[in-house]
């Protein structure tokens, strides 16, 4: 067995031509790049009450538990977090310790998120606090990496849960 080996130039095209390779590892890391940034958008999205982004990156069919039962699409997803955060005060999410793990068109991300909810009207001055780890599952499609499901690990609460607009018990879903 013989190997080729090409020669490229400066910006990674084959000699003599204008035929570019990628390297394998940076196709990895932007696919790694593009995937952190949908989550970070996610967690934006939800702070900012954007619900078009999450609807933009999430496939129709993406399912997903919070902690309250299944999900079976985005529209159930967006309504579930519509519920407990359009009328909570301000929200942050962060998002930290984001492991991601790609195989060809299909990837698995986990994701440490610290979230606090502010109380707004009668609970101003309250707080609802999460810690968690999100496990999303991945596709690449022709859009770009777009979410096919999402799973929230809670590992611990702190606060009033009826921060949260209509959280009911403390069993209840926090976003």
């Amino acid at each position: 067995m013989t190997a080729v080996m090409f020669a490229t130039d400066h910006v990674g095209r084959v000699a003599g031509t204008s035929e570019q390779k990628e390297p394998a590892v940076l196709t990895d890391s932007k696919d790694e790049r593009d995937i952190y940034r949908a989550i970070v958008r996610i967690a934006r999205a939800m702070d900012q009450r954007d619900w078009a982004v999450i609807e933009n990156i999430a496939v129709p069919e993406a399912t997903g538990d919070f902690g309250t039962g299944p999900l079976r699409s985005a529209t159930e997803i967006i309504a579930l977090l519509r519920n407990f955060l359009d009328d909570c005060g301000p929200t942050q999410h962060m998002i930290g310790n984001v492991l991601i793990e790609i195989d060809e068109n299909t990837a698995t991300s986990r994701a440490y998120v610290a979230d606090m909810h502010l109380g707004a009207g009668d609970l101003a001055g309250q707080f609802f606090r999460t810690l968690g780890d999100y496990h999303d599952s991945w596709i690449r499609t022709s859009e770009g990496w777009r979410l096919t499901n999402r799973t929230k690990k809670h590992n611990g609460v702190l606060g009033n849960i009826a921060v949260l607009a209509h959280a009911s018990s403390p069993d209840a879903t926090r976003a």
